[in-house]
């Protein structure tokens, strides 16, 4: 499949749009984010996400991630208090991982079996540019393929997953660093991982 190179820093619209379409039509697109090289479908589409759990060959309780960088936009399709919104706010976009409640609008393929989805506002700017041509929240996975295997190469996820994947997207190097996942299912953050990202905010420091 084809794999298109786009700068990191001043990504061509031009090839982020081409990308964008291909998620419209309910293709796979692998992408460059802050913590990893990862996978990205349309939210909405069943049959994408379907493809997306093929893919990563992972039972259907596995979290994915939404990608939505528009609070607005989010607090439509999960539960976001005051507090939590200041604190997502304050650290986003960033690498972590914002577990919350989600509603009814959501696919329930898209939500663990707690109804809860995890967000991300990775700060990249190919992953925003990608968000904000497709018009929609996106469905995003890493390629880490076990415990001992992380795919992290987009020449490498082209070879291997090119007959499954509709298009990659160079935007070079990312150092393979997960995120930090922080839950907001209640009024209290609970740290669940300590990863990328500074955590003194959650210590009173």
């Amino acid at each position: 499949m084809p794999l298109i190179q786009v700068h990191p820093v001043n990504p061509q619209k031009r090839l982020v749009d081409k990308a964008a379409q291909i998620l419209m039509d309910g293709g796979i697109v692998a992408y460059p984010s802050d913590t990893s090289y990862a996978l990205a479908a349309n939210i909405f589409d069943k049959n994408a996400i379907e493809k997306m759990y093929k893919i990563k060959k992972t039972a259907k309780s596995k979290l994915f991630s939404c990608i939505c960088y528009d609070f607005s936009k989010l607090s439509e399709y999960a539960f976001i208090s005051t507090s939590h919104y200041r604190i997502m706010n304050h650290l986003l976009p960033g690498p972590y991982t914002f577990i919350l409640k989600g509603k009814s609008l959501l696919p329930k393929i898209s939500l663990s079996k707690r109804k809860s989805i995890g967000v991300r506002m990775p700060n990249v700017p190919i992953t925003r540019m990608l968000y904000e041509s497709a018009g929609f929240p996106l469905l995003s996975c890493s390629m880490r393929i076990s415990d001992e295997e992380i795919i992290n190469d987009p020449y490498e996820i082209n070879r291997r997953f090119g007959h499954e994947i509709d298009l990659t997207i160079d935007g070079g190097a990312v150092a393979y660093a997960p995120s930090s996942i922080i839950s907001l299912e209640q009024e209290v953050p609970i740290i669940l991982r300590e990863g990328s990202g500074d955590l003194t905010f959650f210590r009173g420091a």
